[in-house]
């Protein structure tokens, strides 16, 4: 990965390279970019869950100390940042691109998707379930623990459970032969991932969602659809702290817990990721970072 995007930075010469999120290519892209003195910008910086053992914080941490400019989604995530001893004025805080996705998105998806239409589903009728991460699904107590947990609040209301399974999920519940639990729901309705517009609208018509995913934590809160996060830790403090969302961790219990509470929640809180202009204030803030080298660049020494 390392080299292929060092093959394409060569051919490109770039001033600045953007990287945005936690994942191995956004890793790969800032350390390709470090390493052939490009300066670096990363967008979603400041994102912590203080868990190490999650493969997106050590990326996170990485990509933060090695970029030039950081792009803070919230007060939070910049707090973060002055904590590990990064400098203020590198530092911009602009809402999370996130915001702008959802809200250029969801008009488009409520004309294009038939998803709703398609598996016969009423809005505000069914339960939403996604989870993939590698603490989850790659152990088998936690990803029993998980499934048990879902069947129990399957067993407590009427709606059906609505779960596109990642296809990593699906074959972890093959390998530990876990698909025993699978069948013995009563409603449940599994289907294969799908696109983000299809997505978006099945997040917006949920009664609740489940995930153990940081972005879905986010379109949950940004949409006004309670969430019930299956980790023991979130890198996305603001939502519990608005109470658009509640970590229930993986115990059966503590998730049908986590789905009370959150079916009781009124959908009133404030949004803490934005006003959905963070990518016009990240490009205006590279502007003006710009404006300023070329200036100083020209000063006489």
């Amino acid at each position: 990965m390392l080299i292929e995007i060092e093959k394409v930075l060569l051919s490109e010469k770039p001033e600045l390279l953007i990287v945005l999120g936690d994942t191995n290519t956004t890793l790969a892209g800032a350390l390709a970019g470090a390493k052939m003195h490009i300066k670096i910008a990363h967008i979603e910086a400041g994102l912590r869950s203080f868990e190490r053992a999650m493969p997106e914080e050590t990326n996170r941490v990485i990509v933060d100390h090695i970029s030039n400019y950081l792009f803070a989604p919230t007060d939070v995530a910049q707090r973060n940042l002055l904590n590990e001893g990064i400098k203020r004025e590198i530092i911009f805080v602009t809402g999370n691109t996130i915001v702008d996705a959802v809200y250029q998105n969801l008009d488009i998806a409520r004309r294009k998707s038939q998803i709703i239409k398609r598996l016969s589903l009423k809005a505000k009728g069914y339960f939403l379930v996604t989870f993939h991460r590698e603490e989850n699904t790659d152990e088998r107590e936690r990803l029993e623990n998980i499934l048990k947990g879902l069947k129990l609040i399957n067993e407590h209301t009427n709606l059906p459970m609505l779960f596109p399974i990642h296809p990593r999920t699906m074959k972890r519940i093959l390998e530990f032969r876990l698909e025993n639990i699978l069948s013995s729901f009563r409603k449940l309705i599994l289907i294969q991932p799908v696109g983000f517009l299809d997505f978006l609208i099945l997040e917006a018509n949920a009664r609740l969602i489940f995930t153990d995913s940081g972005g879905v934590q986010e379109e949950s809160c940004i949409l006004k659809v309670p969430c019930v996060t299956m980790r023991d830790n979130t890198e996305r403090p603001e939502t519990l702290e608005v109470g658009s969302n509640t970590l229930a961790g993986v115990s059966p219990a503590q998730i049908l817990a986590g789905a009370r509470k959150m079916l009781g929640a009124k959908r009133n809180w404030p949004n803490p990721f934005g006003d959905g202009r963070a990518g016009k204030k990240i490009v205006e803030h590279i502007r003006k970072i710009r404006s300023n080298e070329l200036y100083t660049s020209s000063l006489p020494r």
